[in-house]
């Protein structure tokens, strides 16, 4: 049995594609798949700054059912299609990330799955994972 967790949160595309929306290797790591303004299986095409706090908000559900929070994501990495969008969408993850400061890209890409789609989102978590504790033996020396 293997020790990393997979989640699925039942959009199709998990099941057509084959991936899970995020997975949790056992040094706490937690990676979640590429997020869109997909709600519902319907595209949200409000402008550049909506569609990146949408895609977030897939992000931070993924999140929640593995037990995370916004408050731990220690990565972003944002995809965009237009240039002119750079301010809006950098606005929307201060927004959400300025208390937090994770590492970030913004990436321009050529298009994504929907031309509808301006931007894409992926974040890295950790979830904090209990070191062994050391105990001192007879002579002042460590052992874990």
């Amino acid at each position: 049995m293997s020790a990393v967790r997979r989640v699925a949160t039942g959009s199709p595309a998990e099941e057509a594609f084959g991936y899970s929306r995020a997975v949790e290797l056992p040094n706490g790591l937690v990676l979640v798949s590429g997020c869109s303004s997909i709600v519902d299986g319907d595209v949200v095409e409000d402008g550049p700054y909506e569609q990146t706090v949408n895609a977030f908000g897939v992000a931070f559900a993924a999140l929640e059912r593995i037990g995370l929070g916004r408050q731990d994501v220690v990565r972003t990495h944002v995809h965009i299609t237009h240039a002119r969008d750079v301010d809006e969408v950098g606005r929307a993850h201060k927004a959400l990330f300025d208390d937090i400061r994770p590492a970030a890209s913004m990436i321009i890409v050529e298009g994504l799955v929907d031309p509808r789609l301006v931007v894409e989102v992926e974040v890295e978590a950790f979830r904090a994972v209990p070191t062994e504790q050391t105990v001192p033996t007879e002579q002042g020396e460590s052992q874990s």
